[in-house]
């Protein structure tokens, strides 16, 4: 008698040690991710080597691409539940009636930057000098290609037609991509706008990894990487969602407090790009754009459906329906969870 009240006992307390886990709708949680290697998504790297997805009793599979517009096409598809992108894409998505929705935010500004190859820097006077260039970006149609076609547009040139646009992926593809002579300017992020700018290979002319800079391109401080899904998705499985967002919030949270070196020795080897100093030196230049709790600015979210309707007709600002695209439910709760 005695050890069957014990197992009892034993078995009560388990249930309650982990009823989030036990809760969860969707166990097996497949994410799409444009980039990982870059700091862009460093909150989801940091979550993931640190076992805090496993802790919220997720099993996690992580398929990289090139760009978070080949990540978003992944979950359009059925072929991944989850992206981990940009939250402009919630945006564009909803001006052709696809609603996706942000729950939690891995940056609070874009960490993008353009920069044309040094030896044609001198012939940049406006940016409607670039007509004619080809201009590498992380994949056409992601956010390292949107701001290209804002700059575009502020030099009075079409993105469609004023300039070639080509795919370099994010890391050591799109360094090479520049070095080798395959574009003449690149939009892209750290730690690779940073390895470039060290070997003087290009010129930055547009720098939205700094307050200062995204307000000078944008005119306000847009929301960036974030974990958006089919609003299906978030409504049907909302402990699953709530564990993802408790993830990345601790994540964002660890970051937050972290040093450079911190980070390096939790990230793959692979990430540092066989340059650990300048690993190092780009955290302390893109930390401030992470976001510190996983929120989701109204104010951001407005901007950024301006932001894109400068340049891209299908979105109208009167027709977007904002809270219908992010929701800060869950990282609010995550916040009150791990404060």
């Amino acid at each position: 008698m005695k050890n069957r009240i014990k197992m009892i006992a034993v078995a009560m307390a388990a249930a309650v040690a982990a009823p989030a886990q036990a809760q969860l709708e969707k166990r097996d949680v497949h994410i799409a991710v444009g980039g990982q290697n870059s700091f862009y998504y460093l909150p989801m790297t940091i979550a993931e080597r640190l076992g805090y997805f496993k802790e919220e009793g997720i099993n996690l599979k992580v398929s990289d691409f090139a760009g978070g517009a080949i990540a978003l096409r992944a979950v359009v598809g059925g072929s991944a539940d989850v992206v981990s992108g940009a939250y402009e894409h919630t945006v564009s998505l909803q001006s052709k009636k696809q609603y996706f929705k942000a729950f939690v935010a891995q940056g609070r500004l874009p960490q993008i930057a353009f920069g044309v190859v040094s030896a044609k820097a001198d012939a940049i006077r406006s940016f409607k000098d670039l007509k004619g260039l080809k201009i590498g970006v992380s994949a056409p149609g992601s956010s390292t290609h949107n701001l290209v076609k804002q700059l575009l547009t502020k030099g009075g040139l079409d993105p469609n037609k004023d300039v070639a646009i080509i795919g370099v992926g994010l890391g050591a593809t799109a360094i090479n991509a520049i070095k080798s002579g395959q574009v003449d300017a690149i939009s892209n992020t750290d730690p690779v706008m940073t390895k470039l700018e060290q070997d003087h290979t290009i010129k930055v002319l547009a720098d939205t990894r700094t307050v200062k800079g995204t307000e000078s391109v944008w005119g306000a401080r847009l929301p960036a990487g974030v974990l958006h899904a089919p609003i299906e998705f978030v409504q049907k499985n909302p402990n699953t969602v709530q564990a993802l967002a408790n993830a990345i919030v601790r994540a964002d949270r660890w970051i937050s407090k972290a040093s450079a070196t911190d980070v390096a020795k939790v990230v793959p080897e692979a990430y540092l790009l066989g340059d650990r100093a300048l690993y190092l030196f780009s955290f302390d230049k893109v930390k401030e754009a992470i976001s510190p709790d996983g929120l989701i600015s109204d104010a951001g979210a407005k901007a950024t459906v301006r932001s894109l309707a400068a340049f891209d007709p299908a979105v109208k600002p009167a027709e977007i329906q904002l809270e219908r695209t992010y929701t800060n439910e869950f990282a609010k709760k995550a916040n009150a969870k791990y404060k």
